[in-house]
């Protein structure tokens, strides 16, 4: 099997799908699937793998610097497909590069799939741009049509696109490498480090963008001060257009670490005690496995991709409105119940447990070569 993926967003890029796509390479070298990635250009050092990555001209996409948009050369492009010959062509992206491996796909005959990643919809009303949503569900009904599978990563985002009028809809749900994230990379060490030691530790791992509801945290967290300010701190993992003010407005019992990645990362999960996520706007919400994975319970609200994996009063605490006063009412639950709190980190960890990047992976080609046979 000879697979051409388009993606406007890769490594060395660090979100939910440049991480899934690195897993997905992963399983593709060791299964012996044959690849090869339209990806954006990289201003770092070569990655091991570079020799299957074609590297198109991007620039930043304005609502999310994070991905970014090619200006591809289609000729390129189809000359290079016209060598590879791909059995199917799989589309991350629904913009330039996605444009471009769609028209090659229908000009050529290979069967292509497409996934939804990205809510950008949700993002908009954020940006004060909600008046875009009408045109760019048609744009997206339109794109998802010429696909004979269209892949979401949680039961809610295949709802959402269904009630859209997209079709063609199947689950491609994600995974963890549980010996990777594990309660036993805790580092005393970090403790002294980052000031936490005999403090219970928040942590928040994502991008620092509006859409991420960061506002709602930190008010929680201005509650919960009232009471337990010298028990508690907030650890914030990431960076993204919101880092600076942020750090203007943060309470003096936040620390901002900066984007980590690899041990670094999964060293502050193990070593935190409570892992606090706010977003409404998750298709999946990767995260949220790595925390559980880590032995985290998890406080969030039960919105979009959170609910695929966080179940209220198992292995976290979900709430059900958007609201501060109730994110406050969890979070105090378990500053004060420590037996709770242990109990939801041993059913965390166990749930992880359950989530296999391998199963992910053979239903995913399972459902390549459906799509090829069709």
């Amino acid at each position: 099997m000879k697979v051409a993926i388009f993606t406007d967003t890769f490594l060395p890029q660090i979100n939910g799908v440049t991480k899934t796509l690195s897993r997905m390479i992963d399983y593709f070298e060791q299964a012996g699937v044959d690849y090869i990635i339209f990806g954006p250009d990289n201003d770092q050092k070569p990655l091991e793998l570079e020799e299957n990555i074609q590297r198109i001209l991007s620039f930043n996409f304005f609502l999310y610097p994070e991905c970014k948009l090619a200006v591809p050369n289609y000729f390129k492009i189809k000359d290079k497909l016209a060598t590879y010959q791909p059995d199917l062509i799989h589309l991350i992206t629904p913009f330039n590069l996605g444009l471009f491996g769609l028209k090659y796909a229908i000009s050529h005959d290979v069967p292509v799939v497409a996934s939804y990643h990205t809510s950008f919809i949700k993002y908009l009303d954020y940006y004060h741009l909600d008046f875009l949503a009408g045109p760019i569900w048609k744009f997206f009904r339109w794109f998802h049509s010429h696909c004979q599978c269209n892949f979401c990563p949680s039961q809610d985002t295949l709802q959402k696109l269904a009630e859209q009028g997209i079709k063609d809809l199947k689950l491609w749900e994600r995974g963890i490498d549980t010996e990777l994230f594990s309660p036993q990379l805790e580092d005393e060490r970090l403790k002294e480090v980052y000031q936490l030691k005999d403090k219970l530790t928040l942590l928040y791992v994502g991008r620092l963008a509006l859409e991420k509801n960061l506002e709602l945290l930190f008010k929680s967290l201005r509650e919960l001060n009232e009471d337990y300010q010298e028990q508690i701190e907030l650890v914030i993992t990431g960076d993204g257009p919101l880092n600076e003010k942020l750090k203007q407005d943060a309470p003096n019992n936040v620390t901002f670490t900066g984007y980590l990645t690899g041990k670094k990362l999964r060293k502050i999960y193990a070593t935190a005690d409570i892992f606090v996520f706010p977003s409404v706007t998750e298709t999946y919400g990767n995260v949220v496995l790595e925390a559980m994975a880590s032995g985290l319970p998890v406080v969030g609200i039960w919105a979009g991709g959170v609910k695929e994996n966080l179940i209220d009063n198992y292995n976290g605490l979900a709430c059900q409105e958007n609201c501060s006063q109730e994110f406050t009412a969890k979070l105090k639950l378990l500053i004060e119940k420590e037996q709770l709190r242990d109990k939801l980190a041993t059913n965390a960890r166990e749930y992880s447990l359950s989530k296999s990047w391998e199963e992910v992976f053979n239903k995913l080609v399972a459902d390549y070569q459906e799509a090829i046979d069709r």
